[in-house]
């Protein structure tokens, strides 16, 4: 059976994180570990990550570091990066098993949005499954690969955003790195909040910027000043 290590970065996001980890603690299949690497440094999460059995490190707020740091501790066959805000089907594990033993050497999930959704959802699911079979699958569609062929890349790039585009794209020249059918549900709550169609529009603007070459770092700042707008 080849051993799965979850890595989990998390920053001011301990509901979200607790819930997913008491989802994890009841699947049908168990991780070899969990790896929460806390970009707050949280007493609380450190709490949470106690009462759930994961391991809890700390990390300065950079989500590309944060998962770096995570995979650098990881001892498991196959390296599983999930967002807080992400819920799993039953068959995840399974479904991961299934195209690792088959010869991929990782994949991604496909993006569902949770409950509760309005009409707008359902395009936007199906355009997203459309870019990335023409660009990158994101991080919160549940990025799994083996772990030598992860560190053989050079892992996720030391950035605020967009810091699996490079692991993605070095993936795939690296070997078979597979989209799964089996979907993984992204919370709805931040498109509510913002608007969909502005939230996607915003989303797009930053990969476009990002494209176009500039730096993560500075569209980690307009993606910031984005949310504060938004409250």
């Amino acid at each position: 059976m080849v051993k799965i290590s979850i890595v989990i970065p998390c920053y001011q996001d301990e509901e979200n994180l607790r819930c997913l980890l008491e989802q994890l603690q009841g699947m049908p299949d168990r991780p070899m570990e969990i790896i929460v690497v806390d970009g707050a440094g949280s007493k609380f999460c450190s709490s949470i990550c106690k009462t759930h059995q994961a391991h809890w490190l700390t990390s300065q707020p950079c989500r590309g570091q944060q998962l770096l740091m995570g995979a650098a501790h990881a001892q498991g066959e196959v390296l599983w990066f999930l967002h807080t805000d992400v819920r799993l089907s039953l068959n995840a594990f399974a479904s991961m098993m299934r195209v690792i033993e088959n010869g991929a050497i990782g994949g991604f999930f496909r993006f569902r949005f949770d409950t509760p959704i309005d009409w707008p959802a359902y395009i936007l699911e199906w355009a997203i499954m459309l870019r990335c079979g023409l660009g990158v699958p994101y991080g919160d569609q549940g990025v799994f690969i083996l772990r030598d062929r992860y560190h053989a890349i050079g892992g996720h790039a030391p950035w605020p955003l967009f810091e699996e585009v490079p692991l993605v794209q070095g993936a795939r020249k690296m070997g078979r790195f597979v989209a799964l059918n089996e979907p993984i549900f992204v919370s709805s709550r931040r498109w509510r909040q913002d608007g969909w169609w502005r939230r996607t529009w915003n989303n797009r603007e930053l990969a476009l910027k990002f494209a176009c070459g500039v730096s993560p770092r500075i569209l980690a700042q307009r993606y910031q000043a984005m949310k504060t707008s938004a409250k």
